[in-house]
C-alpha cells in the first residue's frame, strides 16, 4: 500500500504558514532587508555620480553598489535566516514528528524556501525602487542577463545554507556559522572596501568566492557585458558541491 501523497492545498496551506512565521520574525524581517538599503543609501548619498570611467559610463551606485545590495540581501537571508529556521525545527524534533505523517518533512524545507524567496524578492525590489528613485539609478542594460545571474547568486547561497542547516548543531549554532560565512565572503568580496586593498592572494580567493563571484558577475549584467564565466563557473560548482554535501549531511532529527 502506497503512502497517500499531500495534496496540492497542503503544500500551499504550509508555504503560506511559514511565510507568516517569516514576516512575525521582526529581526530576521527587518535585518536582511534593512541593512543592505541602509548601507546602499550611504553609499549612494556619497557617491556622486563616481566610477563612470570603471563602469562603461554607469556610476557606481548603479553597476556595483546596488548588485552589491542584492547579493547581500540573498547572502543574509540564505545563510543566515533559513539555516536558522531549519536548525531549529529539527532541535524541537518538527521535522521527525513530520516524518511519520502524510507531509514529509521536505514540505517543510520547500515550504521555507519559498517562503524565504518571497523574502528576498520583497528585499531586492524594495532595494532597486529606492535605488531608482531617490537616486536616478538605472536598470541593468543585460537584463535577462542580471535575471539569470541573481538566479544563480540564489542558488549559491541557498546551497550553502541547506550546508549550514545540515551541521549545524542549534539555531544559534546555524546563526553563528551563517553570520561567520556571510561577513568572511563579504569581507574578501569587496563589502568593506575596494578589493584591490586586499592582499593579491586574498583579493583573488574573495573575486571567487560566492559573495565576490555574484557581485561581479552581477556588476557585468548591469553595464552589458557578458559576465566572466569564471565568476559563473565558481558559483555554479559551489551551488553543486555545496548541494550535494547538504544532501548527504542533512539530518531529520
Amino acid at each position: 500500500m502506497t503512502a497517500r501523497r499531500p495534496p496540492a492545498r497542503a503544500w500551499a496551506m504550509l508555504t503560506w504558514t511559514e511565510a507568516k512565521l517569516v514576516a512575525r520574525d521582526t529581526a530576521g524581517l527587518v535585518i536582511p532587508l534593512g541593512l543592505p538599503m541602509l548601507i546602499m543609501v550611504m553609499s549612494g548619498l556619497g557617491a556622486e555620480g563616481a566610477g563612470a570611467e570603471r563602469f562603461r559610463g554607469l556610476p557606481a551606485l548603479d553597476a556595483f553598489v546596488v548588485p552589491m545590495t542584492m547579493v547581500m540581501v540573498v547572502a543574509l537571508i540564505g545563510l543566515v535566516n533559513m539555516p536558522a529556521v531549519l536548525a531549529t525545527y529539527r532541535r524541537t524534533g518538527v521535522l521527525r514528528r513530520l516524518a511519520v505523517t502524510p507531509a514529509h518533512p521536505l514540505m517543510v524545507l520547500a515550504a521555507q524556501v519559498l517562503a524565504s524567496l518571497a523574502q528576498v524578492l520583497v528585499g531586492v525590489l524594495a532595494a532597486l525602487m529606492v535605488a531608482r528613485l531617490a537616486f536616478g539609478a538605472s536598470m541593468p542594460r543585460g537584463a535577462l542577463t542580471a535575471v539569470g545571474v541573481f538566479c544563480l547568486v540564489t542558488a549559491t547561497m541557498y546551497a550553502l545554507g541547506m550546508l549550514v542547516a545540515a551541521v549545524a548543531p542549534s539555531a544559534n549554532g546555524a546563526v553563528a556559522l551563517g553570520l561567520v560565512g556571510f561577513f568572511l565572503t563579504m569581507a574578501l568580496g569587496g563589502g568593506f572596501g575596494p578589493r584591490e586593498n586586499l592582499p593579491d592572494p586574498l583579493a583573488t580567493l574573495g573575486e571567487y568566492l560566492p559573495y565576490g563571484a555574484g557581485v561581479e558577475a552581477l556588476s557585468a549584467a548591469w553595464t552589458g557585458v557578458p559576465p566572466d564565466l569564471a565568476h559563473l563557473g565558481a558559483l555554479a560548482g559551489t551551488a553543486a558541491l555545496a548541494g550535494a554535501v547538504a544532501a548527504k549531511a542533512f539530518r531529520w532529527d
